[in-house]
């Protein structure tokens, strides 16, 4: 306990005072977190089985954050459609070698966590970006607090038993609440949006941090591994601190994309 209490302080004012100052020091920021968290996702893959090329996906994600890094943002979606060619056509050309689910992960590799966390300097960029992503950061935060308190009191009924048998369904309803209440605050003290639009974007984010959780713990689960690694003291690895922001950004960015917080 000591030692994650002492890694949320180092580590959260670090990824708050970066998110503020934006620019290089965010993008450098998400390219070492990018790099840490594949390095853990194929990790995880290769343990459960899966036969992904580790060097000709890390090849593809550090093309891709080369772009990112050099703003060059229209080669994202052909280096995208360019990997998904690669890696379904070496199964079709391996088969049976190389599985369909070999083929999905390696795909995956470049989304998950790579295009995911370039997508928070995106939504640093956005009209009132830091504030939007300190709504992000906060709000994952506050669910996944909501839902430890409310389940950890109330908790009977289990959410997920296979994959997570602490979380229960009265815990993420927790957590939603706790989500909708910081979402009314937030909108009181910024004056950004409107209510109502705020209200749902909560919600949203926040029944997606919580599959983003569920899905990294799938992974876990299939890996037979308790954490995705041991970089981050009393937290595990990478994937495990930010498996639920990972879920929630691209909702906050899409949902302001398309002014749907007005």
């Amino acid at each position: 306990m000591i030692k994650r209490v002492l890694s949320a302080l180092i580590g959260i004012p670090i990824l708050l005072s970066l998110t503020w100052l934006g620019g290089w020091y965010l993008a450098l920021l998400i390219i070492v977190l990018a790099l840490l968290g594949l390095r853990a996702f194929l990790d995880l893959g290769h343990k459960a089985g899966f036969a992904v090329p580790s060097k000709l996906t890390g090849l593809f994600c550090i093309l891709w954050l080369v772009a990112f890094l050099l703003q060059q943002t229209e080669w994202l979606l052909p280096l995208a459609v360019i990997w998904f060619v690669v890696s379904f056509g070496n199964y079709g050309i391996n088969y049976p070698t190389v599985s369909f689910a070999d083929a999905a992960y390696g795909f995956l590799s470049i989304f998950y966590p790579v295009g995911l966390f370039t997508i928070l300097y995106y939504l640093r960029t956005l009209p009132n970006g830091t504030a939007w992503c300190y709504f992000a950061f906060i709000l994952v935060w506050i669910t996944d607090s909501g839902a430890y308190f409310v389940g950890s009191a109330l908790g009977s009924r289990k959410l997920a038993p296979k994959v997570s048998p602490n979380k229960s369904i009265e815990g993420a309803l927790g957590g939603l609440a706790a989500a909708c209440c910081f979402g009314l605050v937030f909108w009181f003290i910024t004056r950004l949006g409107n209510p109502f639009a705020l209200l749902l974007l909560s919600l949203v984010a926040s029944v997606v941090s919580q599959i983003g959780d569920l899905f990294e713990s799938a992974l876990k689960r299939t890996a037979g591994v308790k954490d995705s690694g041991a970089i981050i003291p009393g937290h595990g690895g990478i994937l495990d601190r930010f498996d639920s922001l990972l879920f929630a950004i691209p909702v906050v960015y899409v949902f302001l994309l398309l002014e749907m917080v007005g």
